[in-house]
């Protein structure tokens, strides 16, 4: 007599990894304590913490964007389908939450610092390096809320599935580090922009 074994599918990974929570908790916790510390600190040194948040950050961001999508976007192409596929998951679930708190935190804490340093108060023509600056995080910003969290969530989506559609998740995350390189050229323009701030508008 033969005896059938039905072997048990395995769980699907979680659609979110809430154990990454705590880097937008971390991130955004730090702003809220950045953008109100002149109750708690002197004023020279909260507008060095001021400071320091966004360019740490800003740095951060512009770092991720340049690597992921000039140098590990095509070494992720040339990988095995499932070594991709492995990758990609970890990958999303962490920037499912890194994006958005880079995001906000960045163009924040720099909204915050050109308001204490008075640049909001600068007339024309030296306000339209304001409004470029302005402008350029705006659309950052959507980028990163706007495209890449959705994508990150349909990537962690389509991976979850036992059989998942690679060529799918292959196509998202094309366009994923088509929109980070962007968002690194846009950031690299910001930095332009920032040093003619530091020289005085």
């Amino acid at each position: 007599m033969t005896t059938v074994t039905h072997v048990q599918p395995e769980p699907l990974p979680p659609l979110i990894r809430w154990k990454f929570s705590w880097i937008f908790i971390a991130g955004i916790a730090l702003l809220i304590f950045t953008v109100n510390d002149e109750r708690f600190l002197p004023t020279e040194e909260a507008l060095w913490l001021l400071n320091w948040v966004h360019v740490f950050f800003g740095l951060a961001w512009t770092g991720i964007d340049l690597f992921m999508g000039f140098l590990l976007g095509p070494i992720l192409r040339r990988l095995d389908p499932r070594l991709r596929r492995t990758v990609s998951q970890e990958l999303s679930a962490r920037f499912f939450w890194i994006f958005p708190m880079l995001s906000t935190v960045t163009p924040t804490a720099g909204w915050e610092l050109a308001r204490r340093l008075g640049y909001l108060d600068v007339g024309y023509p030296g306000f339209y390096w304001v409004e470029a600056a302005l402008a350029l995080v705006i659309v950052m910003a959507v980028f990163g809320l706007g495209i890449l969290a959705p994508i990150n969530l349909w990537v962690l989506w389509e991976l979850r599935k036992p059989d998942p559609n690679m060529a799918l998740v292959q196509k998202l995350m094309r366009i994923y580090l088509a929109v980070t390189a962007l968002e690194a050229v846009l950031q690299l323009t910001t930095i332009v922009i920032m040093t003619r701030f530091r020289l005085g508008l």
